[in-house]
Order: C-alpha cells, then sequence, then structure tokens
C-alpha cells in the first residue's frame, strides 16, 4: 500500500479539545479513526480516548496482517468501544456517562469501507467530485420531507453515540474499490459546520492532503470565530506510483508481517494534550519510521 496521510486537531474557541484521532497499519491493511467527545457530558475528551484506544488494539489483534473480515471488525470495534466506556463509568461510579461520536475507516485490499456513529463525518473525493459522505444521525439529516421542524433547530442534536445508556445505532459502509488519487477525510462537526461540503471538495480537489487540510482546518475557525467548536481532520491520499515519492507518503511494501504502527496513543487515559499539531504527528510518524527500519535490519 502507498498513501500519503495528514492530520490535525486545533482546539478552537472551546476550554478544552475533546477531540481525539490517529491511524495505524500494517503490511496489508490501514486503520483511521476520529472520535469527537460530546460536551454536556462529563469527561467527553475520556470517551474519545477510550474509542480509539479501544479499536486500535482490536486491530492489532486482528490484522495479521489483514482483517479477516472488514465489516465484521467495524461493527465489532465499534460496540467495544461503547461497552469500554461503560465499563469505564461503571467502575468510576459515574452518574452519567462519557460519550462520543465515532468515524472509522480500514483500507485494505485496494478498498475502503467504514463504520460511523454521530455525526463525525468521511468524505469520500474523486475526480473533483464528492463520491459519497457520511449520513450524520441527527433529527436534521434524518428528517422526512413531510416532518415538520421548528424553524431553528440545533444541528448538534444527535439520537446516537458512543457510551449512552441505549445500544448505538452505526452505519457501515464499503468496500468501496479505490482509484488512485482518491481521498478519504474523516473530520468532527467543527469543520463541516463552518465549511460547506462544496468548498471541502474544492479544497481536497486542488490541493495534496497536506495542504488541503490545513486551509479547511484555518478556514473554520476563521469562519466560526471565538466560537468555534475544536476543528479535527485526518486526511489520506490513494497514491499514483509516479507522484509518491514528491509526497509526504507512506509505503507498507517494505514492512514485514510482525510490524504495527500506530500514532494513536496508547497511555494513561487523564495524560491528554489540548492541541495536537503537525509537528507532534511528525514526530510520530518519525518514531514509526524508525521501528520499521529496525524491524527490518532485525529480519536481515
Amino acid at each position: 500500500m502507498k498513501f500519503s496521510v495528514f492530520q490535525v486537531s486545533r482546539r478552537g474557541g472551546r476550554e478544552k479539545n475533546e477531540d481525539r484521532m490517529g491511524y495505524c497499519y500494517t503490511r496489508d491493511s490501514a486503520l483511521f479513526v476520529l472520535a469527537d467527545g460530546m460536551g454536556g457530558h462529563p469527561e467527553g475528551e475520556v470517551a474519545a480516548q477510550i474509542a480509539l484506544q479501544t479499536i486500535s488494539a482490536l486491530f492489532q489483534r486482528d490484522a495479521q496482517p489483514r482483517l479477516a473480515d472488514v465489516t465484521e471488525f467495524l461493527t465489532t470495534a465499534l460496540m467495544a468501544a461503547h461497552h469500554q466506556i461503560l465499563r469505564y463509568a461503571a467502575d468510576k461510579g459515574m452518574l452519567d456517562t462519557p460519550r462520543t461520536t465515532l468515524v472509522a475507516g480500514v483500507v485494505q485490499s485496494g478498498s475502503a469501507s467504514w463504520v460511523h456513529c454521530g455525526d463525525s463525518r468521511l468524505y469520500l473525493v474523486r475526480d473533483a467530485e464528492l463520491l459519497t459522505r457520511t449520513r450524520d444521525h441527527s433529527y436534521m439529516e434524518h428528517r422526512s420531507p413531510t416532518m415538520m421542524l421548528p424553524e431553528r433547530i440545533n444541528r448538534n442534536v444527535l439520537f446516537t453515540c458512543l457510551g449512552s445508556p441505549t445500544k448505538p445505532v452505526f452505519d457501515v459502509t464499503g468496500p468501496v474499490i479505490l482509484q488512485q488519487g482518491d481521498k478519504i477525510m474523516l473530520c468532527s462537526d467543527g469543520l463541516w459546520g463552518s465549511v460547506p461540503d462544496d468548498d471541502i471538495v474544492r479544497h481536497l480537489s486542488r490541493l495534496s492532503v497536506s495542504e488541503a487540510v490545513p486551509e479547511l482546518v484555518e478556514t473554520a475557525l476563521r469562519k466560526a470565530g471565538e466560537s468555534s467548536d475544536n476543528v479535527t481532520v485526518i486526511a489520506l491520499e490513494w497514491e499514483t506510483p509516479d507522484t509518491f515519492e514528491s509526497t509526504r507518503g507512506i509505503s507498507t511494501d517494505s514492512i514485514s508481517e510482525g510490524v504495527f504502527a500506530s500514532t494513536i496513543q496508547s497511555g494513561a487515559l487523564d495524560n491528554f494534550v489540548d492541541d495536537l499539531d503537525d509537528a507532534a504527528i511528525e514526530r510520530s510518524i518519525a518514531e514509526i519510521n524508525e521501528a520499521i527500519r529496525r524491524s527490518a535490519q532485525r529480519k536481515h
């Protein structure tokens, strides 16, 4: 596999950043995850972190070096994350549970599949057009043409999430066969709430992901102003062989079967960072590449 990837999370005007994102990969499979801890409930950042760590751990266990059944993995991993959040709340004796949205995608065998719960989105852009995007689990997105709604309805009102007392509602999509140059973007509502879909597609179409994502994030923060939500994005481009070397890309072709690489934090749950900038991500990638290099040396 060859792909370029870029991710960034900004706190905006909020007191703290409850978004979490990251990716991990083996030789034959890659996982991209984004979670947006929900305000109005305690410890949203913990719910988001638990979701990422749970799914990453299951991916490391099951991708040997590829997943046997991607759809089954996505379904099982989402429900496992949900139950881990409930377990955390029970262990802490919490009266209200931490909650989070989730969107997770797997790229394997030249195809992409994804699962989502809530209003964190996945966009798939091909040839300057929006091929598809996820449909939010909100009353606004699921209203029927004949449904009467108040003139001013809060777009943030969701009817499902991870960590709620009821079983989460979620959708699994794919596999979608990828074409060279396809771009997949996962984002929190802090981005799409301020930047229309047409603008998102235009940026992703004309720029590399390492250029498009920072521009989109800055646009969202500027348009939302002081009341800006957290803005978190992770995007990848399915690379063409002739342009791969000129981009900040990842090639898994030389990775041995036993290597697992991840940018998802796996430390103590109270060790959170409010802003994850590109420098931090570059350090993570450098550590991953060093681990791959050491693994290749041991192999030879």
